[in-house]
């Protein structure tokens, strides 16, 4: 079910981003961006995010109690700051009683590259590991190729050898770019520009398509278990049979 807005469609979106180490937060009407505020890496979430959404606010001369639509990064990327920001976005939907959409991380590493073709989005996954995922990208339209995947840099080269003409892009590049061979037709994205704006694109277009959701059901995508789960994990496969 679509919401059919059309073109004249000026939804307010405030975008958060806080799946990367720096992260941001992007103001937008429809796919018009108004004012993006990046994130400093050096800086948790929890410390300046709301900080950051109050520049934003103010910079594009809206208030919070005139958005309309929430979109934030749904993941994958880091564990503790998609909790805050799916938090944040959640609390501030559940007050003014809007809906959220969630926004692969992913395919907004995709969208900021500003590629044409064949891509795979690449985000650190802690250990050496990136996330990865495979999207074509047709001016501006981008459409996933597979499934989200916790991958070591070699898996990676080893799972794209037969695409052709490919390219990487997202925060995970310098991970992977060391395993591959000279001689291989690949290229890599120079910059990994802020997510935010594209959170906020990708968002409008899922709304516009009717995917928006209550707050209670936003959920993230984490891809792999957490450290504390795997710890866990092992330390049961430790014990044991008999106990």
């Amino acid at each position: 079910m679509s919401n059919d807005k059309g073109t004249t469609d000026q939804t307010l979106i405030l975008a958060i981003e806080t799946a990367t180490r720096a992260g941001g937060v992007t103001v937008a009407r429809g796919e018009t961006v108004l004012e993006t505020i990046s994130g400093d890496a050096s800086i948790s979430h929890s410390t300046n995010l709301l900080e950051m959404i109050d520049g934003a606010l103010r910079k594009a001369g809206v208030l919070l109690a005139d958005i309309e639509l929430f979109a934030v990064a749904s993941g994958p990327g880091s564990f503790t700051g998609l909790r805050i920001g799916l938090a944040t976005a959640k609390a501030f939907a559940v007050h003014l009683r809007r809906e959220v959409i969630g926004v692969s991380t992913l395919a907004a590493v995709a969208h900021a590259s500003k590629l044409d073709g064949n891509i795979v989005a690449l985000l650190p996954a802690g250990r050496g590991e990136v996330f990865a995922q495979r999207f074509t990208l047709r001016e501006g339209i981008v459409a996933p190729v597979d499934e989200p995947q916790h991958l070591g840099p070699n898996a990676v080269r080893e799972k794209y050898a037969a695409v052709e003409a490919l390219q990487f892009a997202g925060d995970g590049v310098p991970l992977v770019k060391n395993s591959i061979d000279d001689s291989e037709t690949i290229s890599f994205a120079s910059e990994s520009p802020i997510l935010a704006p594209s959170i906020a694109v990708l968002g409008y277009r899922a709304y516009q398509e009717g995917k928006a959701v209550p707050p209670e059901n936003l959920q993230a995508v984490y891809v792999r278990a957490s450290d504390a789960e795997i710890n866990e994990r092992w330390q049961k496969q430790q014990q044991p049979a008999n106990q």
